[in-house]
């Protein structure tokens, strides 16, 4: 039996070799652990850690629009800072059209909040300022200790499409040291069991009940790393989204919706997009791409702004209502067409939201919320 030399048989020069090889070995496995440490970090929701990198870039150069952009999102935050929270324990909200007034008012408390902690979130991701993070940490905390339950007609549904907002938010704190484990806990708990939890009564739905309920459901799940609930949202959105879109563009459920038909294809086709670019993040499937008999995202898109822009040669309801700068609940589709124009860009697109720039989408429904500040690419931001 041959026996193996000992380190003092070694000649001084192989020695040497030895041991600067264990050095390089140790601090290759040290460096690619690190790395990995790194990149679990990494945000892959709404707003994925290319996109910060990239907006904070621009705004290092100091490039418009994205410094005006930053700008409003500053005021925003900063008057954030200045804001009580809202949480209720029971989120009750009734039917919108059995009580506009009731269903305006209760919600506001979580819209309120929710664009709120938002607005903190992102400000403190491009930043750096922990005032920005802390106030955002203080609305999450709020509404996953004090908020048990939803209930009434539209409970589900209004937690749904506005507390998008304390997801985005929650994303974008991860990893935060200063916001306690304990919390995070209560948050994390919060999440599964109240907030998804009412996401995903509605989830079945054909139409953009169902739309907003799935992106808030994908927005939980990307929060809490859950791979097996986010397949079951893929494969309900692939299942339907052509059902939805026919071929020249119209969505088959919101046109019925009389003259409101412009508005609820706004509203369905913002948390599909949303959510279609969270999947984008989350898996590299590419959705924006996709399309059946000549239906598309971009057949949808094109055809909202057209009779958005021309509501006389709407076809289903005359006299239809139109988004425009002084819509109450914020200009729609402007917000929408912002940020699909990183995606499809767009002549038409541009010359419709150039006046307008920068834009953001302060109340109601948080899909599209800061689509000039933060813009879509397909391309890694190359």
């Amino acid at each position: 039996m041959i026996e193996a030399p000992t380190i003092n048989q070694i000649k001084p020069m192989n020695r040497l070799k030895i041991f600067l090889f264990i050095l390089f070995t140790t601090g290759l496995l040290c460096t690619l652990a690190g790395q990995k440490v790194f990149a679990q970090h990494q945000l892959k929701g709404m707003h994925p850690q290319q996109q910060i990198d990239f907006v904070k870039k621009q705004l290092k150069d100091k490039k418009e629009p994205y410094l005006s952009a930053y700008k409003a999102l500053l005021i925003q935050a900063d008057s954030a800072l200045l804001v009580t929270q809202h949480a209720v324990e029971d989120f009750s909200i009734p039917g919108f059209y059995a009580d506009k007034e009731t269903h305006r008012r209760t919600s506001r408390a979580l819209q309120v909040d929710g664009f709120s902690a938002y607005s903190c979130a992102l400000a403190y991701q491009l930043s750096g300022k922990t005032k920005y993070a802390d106030k955002a940490v203080y609305f999450l905390n709020a509404w996953a200790s004090v908020n048990k339950k939803y209930s009434e007609l539209d409970g589900s549904l209004v937690m749904s499409y506005s507390g998008t907002t304390l997801m985005i938010s929650a994303d974008l704190l991860k990893g935060y040291k200063r916001w306690q484990p304990k919390d995070v806990t209560q948050f994390k708990w919060w999440t599964k069991n109240v907030f998804r939890a009412a996401a995903n009564s509605i989830r079945y739905r054909n139409n953009n009940s169902g739309d907003w309920s799935r992106l808030a459901s994908i927005l939980a799940d990307t929060y809490l790393e859950d791979q097996e609930d986010m397949q079951q949202n893929i494969i309900l959105i692939k299942k339907d989204v052509f059902d939805k879109i026919a071929a020249d563009g119209h969505l088959v459920e919101e046109v019925k919706r009389q003259g409101k038909g412009i508005w609820y294809t706004y509203f369905s086709l913002a948390p599909l997009t949303a959510s279609s670019w969270i999947i984008y993040n989350q898996t590299g499937e590419n959705l924006f791409e996709a399309s059946r008999d000549g239906a598309s995202f971009k057949k949808a898109l094109d055809y909202l702004l057209y009779y958005n822009q021309h509501p006389k040669e709407w076809k289903f309801f005359k006299n239809p209502d139109t988004g425009s700068i002084h819509t109450i609940t914020g200009f729609w589709p402007a917000n929408l067409l912002e940020a699909m124009n990183g995606i499809y860009p767009s002549q038409q697109f541009d010359d419709f939201l150039a006046p307008y720039r920068p834009i953001m989408y302060t109340t109601h429904d948080y899909a599209w919320t800061f689509p000039t500040l933060m813009p879509l690419r397909l391309n890694g931001y190359q």
